[in-house]
């Protein structure tokens, strides 16, 4: 017994040292609680419209409002982010946020037609707060050690895949035990919340970035992130693409419900790998790190499409999910060597805004080849998704001390 028990101390004692720091445990708790939504709003807009329509293509292009909307103002949330303080931003954020959503289940449910919907969905994903930058931010602001700082990247990984095993499963048992808005109406409630408590914690937020100089000095190094924004599209595209056809796989197979857990299976896998990555010291550079992983997701993707039952399909799933937090958090590490400090939460919300705007494109196309062709085949669409991120990779080169 002695040898398990030390074996799991000595994993989580990482963990347990930048925990401990003061604030550290109290804004990453919160950044969880913000983020929740991240998983549940898609997937519910998806459930409740589907539900209400009977079309995936429809559903999925309603969904994909929400996120290109994201996508856009993003980017805009990290910059005013970093030049007035999270404590200011946050709170509106987060209140358009919740608006949008239950606007968006008021138009779906009184049958409204096009584009109410879409408009509804767009003001909710405008809004959604780019939380994950935000806390990324803070522990950037509170360590200086490198692996400290990674182990940090590591355990928010860890917080994105909770996000993603409970979400999904909430969001569907809520669409299919209660009424369908129920869904979205939690996201809507705990974005809002979350931001709130987030907001309110302003003793570990970074300081905002002075006015004129500093920007002037340190550019953006705006080709090495493009690439990485690239990446994330990408890892969208399989994200936006695989929540969809998950969905309509369930569906086919009789029991719609079990998309929840199956998705939750694929975060698990995901989950695990980003605990186990932060707990080690990282030998291999992230950009090599990247690649490897980014080709293990997309090549375990690859084998959905041939997969007879939900069994097989959730098993590869696990599989694939050990791949999704790698690749994060390899990718936000090299965002965080490439731009200036001062501007660091705009620099990941443009990772963000890459994943968002994949997502969009990869839930619409899955839902249009869904119902051409059926689930198994739309399978393939985040092997595209994943060949983009590869090709992206491999024209990154390793960023120098100055920056890509």
């Amino acid at each position: 017994m002695v040898g398990p028990r030390c074996h799991t101390a000595c994993v989580l004692d990482p963990y347990r040292r930048i925990l401990v720091l003061p604030g550290a445990l109290a804004f990453s708790l919160a950044g969880l609680l913000a983020r929740a939504p991240i998983s549940m709003v898609s997937l519910g807009i998806v459930l409740l419209v589907a539900d209400r329509t009977g079309s995936y293509g429809y559903a999925g292009a309603v969904a994909a409002s929400q996120v290109v909307a994201g996508a856009v103002c993003t980017p805009v949330q990290g910059r005013l982010m970093d030049r007035f303080g999270q404590f200011r931003l946050l709170p509106v954020a987060g209140t358009v946020f919740a608006a949008g959503v239950l606007a968006t289940a008021v138009a779906v449910e009184s049958g409204q037609a096009a584009p109410v919907p879409h408009v509804c969905a767009a003001v909710a994903g405008a809004g959604l707060p780019p939380v994950g930058s935000a806390v990324r931010a803070r522990w950037r602001h509170l360590l200086e050690d490198r692996a400290q700082l990674d182990t940090a990247f590591a355990l928010e990984a860890v917080v994105d895949e909770i996000v993603f095993v409970v979400g999904p499963v909430l969001v569907t048992l809520l669409a299919t035990q209660l009424p369908a808005w129920s869904g979205l109406a939690v996201a809507g409630a705990l974005g809002l919340t979350g931001a709130l408590v987030l907001a309110s914690q302003r003793a570990t937020e970074p300081p905002v970035a002075p006015r004129g100089g500093d920007r002037r000095r340190t550019p953006m190094s705006w080709p090495g992130l493009a690439c990485l924004a690239v990446v994330g599209a990408g890892l969208g595209g399989i994200f936006g693409a695989t929540e969809v056809v998950t969905v309509a796989f369930a569906d086919e197979a009789g029991t719609t419900a079990a998309a929840g857990p199956m998705l939750a299976v694929w975060a698990t896998g995901s989950l695990l790998a980003g605990l186990i990555i932060g707990a080690r010291t990282q030998q291999r550079h992230a950009l090599t790190r990247l690649r490897w992983s980014i080709a293990g997701l997309t090549a375990a993707m690859a084998v959905l499409a041939f997969l007879p039952g939900i069994t097989s399909v959730t098993v590869v799933l696990f599989v694939a999910g050990f791949a999704i937090a790698p690749t994060l958090i390899a990718t936000i590490s090299l965002v965080e060597q490439t731009v200036p400090r001062s501007r660091l939460t705009e620099g990941i919300s443009w990772i963000s805004t890459g994943i968002a705007a994949g997502v969009a494109p990869g839930a619409a196309i899955s839902g249009q080849v869904i119902d051409a062709a059926g689930a198994s085949v739309a399978y393939l669409v985040p092997v595209a998704s994943g060949l983009l991120a590869v090709l992206a990779s491999f024209m990154l080169r390793r960023p120098s001390a100055r920056g890509l």
